[in-house]
């Protein structure tokens, strides 16, 4: 369990200080455009694709509850947690920074702006860490299941 949970800070941590300062730099005015990328600062009131932004600031504490369920089913669970606790750090490092964003600067700070061949939702590193580390708690779960079907 110890282990674990290093993993599980480490991972959180992680994602959490890599984040913030990627973000820094987009808030003291980093600007970068291409044919197919731009990489400037756009703040998200809502979630993916500005959905939800008619909650408003309720918005950050719907995600802040949803945070706490997790860990509270993780304390629960502890073999999950063992399990899986670098996706786990992974995915709390990176939601935790996203709503640390919207107490800090009122919606989450997002700066990749993907516009070559098609247009994709502006988003952010921790974006991409949810996505990651979604697919490694799939993966995981693949081989574990399959690893117990004989």
């Amino acid at each position: 369990m110890i282990r674990a949970l290093w993993i599980f800070t480490l991972s959180f941590l992680g994602v959490f200080i890599i984040d913030q300062n990627i973000k820094l730099l987009f808030l003291d005015g980093f600007t970068y455009h291409n044919d197919c990328i731009t990489l400037a600062l756009t703040l998200n009131r809502g979630i993916a694709f500005s959905m939800l932004s008619f909650l408003g600031e309720n918005l950050k504490y719907i995600q802040l509850f949803l945070i706490a369920s997790i860990l509270l089913f993780l304390l629960v669970k502890k073999d999950i947690f063992q399990a899986y606790s670098l996706p786990i750090g992974i995915l709390l490092g990176a939601g935790c920074s996203n709503i640390y964003d919207r107490f800090i600067h009122g919606g989450v700070v997002d700066y990749v702006y993907w516009h070559c061949g098609f247009k994709f939702a502006i988003f952010n590193f921790a974006d991409a860490m949810i996505d990651f580390s979604v697919a490694i708690i799939l993966y995981l779960s693949y081989t574990r299941q399959n690893a117990r079907t004989p």
